[in-house]
């Protein structure tokens, strides 16, 4: 076979089928679509037109922009922060069509629901992971805008916030506070203006923080109020316009400066910036909500938490994006490359490598786990729904509790397991996979990023642990895990034949979700058991294990969950149908789940039984050498 001469690292090849199996099948979207806030404007019957109408849009649009962000990148030069030409036109076409941050308007009228708008968003996203930020953070941005402003500050910036005119920016991480975020410098001053403060600080790692192609960037910028307590707790939240708003609408200079974006291993075509505000004393920000209380207590941390809790979304979103995208490509490519001969008939002559049994493994580790978080995803986005538009307050609040419990989960597990994944797609590529003119190498460098951003994934497993597993004295969680418990039940008690089998053909595979949730029961009486001995320590030492662990039980229902409508489907429609490999593959995705990812839950809980201290006994000094 040739080396290619065309560069195709950002070649796009991404299948819709399980987001429409999703959609139309699995999550509960009739109920979202008879929502006062959607049932005027979509029926289950627009899905399909909608789905593939953004699918052409991500192929033909967005995808093509990317060697872009590659190969110019983004470039700073006199304090500006100039980012690819077609990225402007680009960034215009999706907010004019509608597929930006007019979605995150709560009064405008064509909204498309959460458990749509995400799975588009990862259709885009897996055409130029570099770009969707640009066009995704003005609309979170808005939405904090929108819970927690005032009217004059809603009105002030809600209108371009929302059609794409400004872009907008979360300011948290400082020089000397990066997961520390309660240690953080910057600084606000009271002025004789109402509302108004003076802003003085540093921020690095900031996310699109600059660029050339909107007219100003709001930034929703954390800093402690003069006086106001120590820690998180004493954090205000203030909006900092790049260019200051004047009453005639006109902009004047606010003393808002990038010094410099970081030059990193991945997504090159997104600007990350060192910001520094007030260095003339010349900046000023509008305080969000209340000014601290008189015990100096402040409310940015609770409000900026909003935003970030949607990007932790948004994190696992992108890593499943790209995980899936490099998957598919992977799958193509071995159609077309013929090597070796097969271990069961090896006078058949030369095969593609697809029919081989490790990569075929390869392919089968990628299908499933990306399922699985897609479909860990989804749920949230349905349950983002509930909580914003449900009729019922009670139902709200049910919600507004899962979204609490899973939001680690879809932050953490599809970022750790991007990296993973993305490497045994380049592995079934053989030498080629290494080469740049194939995707999974610039896969690979674009993935790393996300179990850092947003808090790390250790923080994640920590919030799963320290308050997750607490909250409402434990019993929030305990419905998590009763969901799984209840689907066990549910399903034998249904579904047992009288020789014993599951009549789906999947015993051995709810034997094991069964185990796990037994073991993962275990995990936490024994780390109950640490917290209150000398031990303390191994919580901290198991805790991103036991996140991983949490995700696989979970997500472990969920693809037996899609597996029992997909193999009813299977039985109704037979062999010949055009879908019915489809549906196979939804079974086998959640036997290999199951058989070869979920007895990890049990691996993981007798490491932790075991109760290794090797890590807490050990020196510093030992890794000088």
């Amino acid at each position: 076979m040739e080396r290619k001469s065309d560069k195709m690292s950002y070649k796009y090849a991404y299948n819709t089928r399980d987001i429409k199996f999703i959609l139309k099948e699995w999550l509960p979207i009739d109920e979202v679509l008879s929502y006062d806030r959607y049932k005027d404007y979509y029926g289950k019957d627009d899905l399909d037109t909608i789905i593939d109408q953004v699918r052409k849009v991500a192929d033909e649009v967005i995808a093509p922009t990317a060697e872009d962000g590659e190969n110019i990148g983004v470039r700073w030069e006199d304090g500006k922060v100039y980012i690819p030409p077609s990225f402007h036109q680009a960034h215009r076409f999706l907010q004019d069509q509608g597929w930006g941050a007019s979605n995150f308007d709560k009064e405008g009228e064509g909204g498309l629901p959460f458990a749509v708008f995400g799975l588009l968003l990862e259709m885009l996203s897996a055409a130029n992971p570099a770009l969707m930020p640009y066009v995704g953070c003005a609309g979170a941005v808005a939405n904090v805008i929108q819970l927690y402003a005032n009217e004059e500050l809603k009105k002030k910036f809600l209108p371009k916030l929302l059609n794409g005119t400004w872009g907008g920016t979360m300011c948290l991480t400082e020089p000397s506070a990066g997961s520390d975020v309660g240690d953080m410098l910057s600084k606000a001053f009271l002025t004789d203006e109402q509302g108004i403060y003076k802003i003085k600080g540093q921020k690095i790692f900031i996310t699109v923080g600059d660029r050339d192609d909107v007219e100003n960037i709001i930034h929703l910028y954390l800093a402690r109020v003069e006086g106001a307590a120590s820690g998180t707790k004493g954090l205000s939240l203030f909006i900092v316009p790049k260019f200051w708003i004047n009453e005639d609408g006109s902009f004047s200079d606010n003393n808002v400066q990038c010094i410099g974006i970081e030059h990193k291993m991945g997504l090159k075509g997104q600007s990350t910036c060192q910001l520094v505000v007030g260095e003339n004393n010349n900046c000023r920000g509008y305080l969000i909500g209340n000014p601290p209380d008189e015990n100096g207590v402040g409310q940015g941390i609770m409000q900026m938490f909003n935003m970030m809790n949607e990007a932790r979304l948004d994190t696992g979103r992108l890593a499943t994006a790209v995980a899936s995208n490099a998957y598919w490509n992977a799958k193509d490519y071995g159609k077309e490359r013929i090597q070796g001969r097969l271990l069961t008939n090896p006078k058949s002559g030369r095969v593609t490598i697809d029919k081989h049994e490790d990569v075929k493994r390869m392919y089968l580790l990628n299908k499933a786990t990306t399922e699985a978080c897609r479909a860990l995803l989804a749920k949230c986005y349905y349950y983002e729904d509930v909580r914003e538009f449900a009729p019922d307050k009670e139902r709200r609040k049910w919600a507004q509790n899962k979204l609490d419990m899973l939001t680690p989960l879809c932050k953490a597990y599809p970022s750790d397991e991007a990296w993973g994944l993305i490497a045994e797609s380049l592995q079934s590529y053989g030498g080629y996979g290494y080469c740049e003119d194939y995707p999974a190498a610039n896969s690979a460098r674009d993935c790393k990023i996300w179990s850092i951003w947003e808090g790390t994934n250790f923080i994640q497993s920590m919030d799963l642990i320290g308050r997750k597993w607490m909250q409402g004295k434990g019993a929030i969680f305990a419905d998590t895990l009763k969901e799984v418990q209840d689907f066990i039940g549910a399903y034998k008690e249904r579904g047992y034949t009288p020789d014993g089998q599951y009549p789906l053909g999947l015993d051995k595979e709810m034997e094991h979700l069964e185990r796990a949730l037994k073991a993962y029961q275990g995990i936490q009486m024994m780390i109950a058991g640490y917290a209150q001995s000398e031990k303390l320590g191994l919580i901290g030492f198991y805790a991103r294990r036991i996140l991983t662990a949490t995700a696989q039980l979970y997500c472990g229902y969920l693809l037996m969950d899609q597996a029992v409508i997909a193999r009813k489907r299977i039985d109704e429609l037979g062999k010949d149908h055009h879908d019915y490999n489809f549906y196979l593959g939804k079974v086998l995705s959640a036997r290999y789940y199951l058989n070869n990812v979920v007895p990890n839950v049990w691996h993981i809980a007798e490491l932790v039984r075991i109760g290794d201290t090797s890590v807490l006994e050990a020196p510093n000094e030992i890794f000088e050498y």
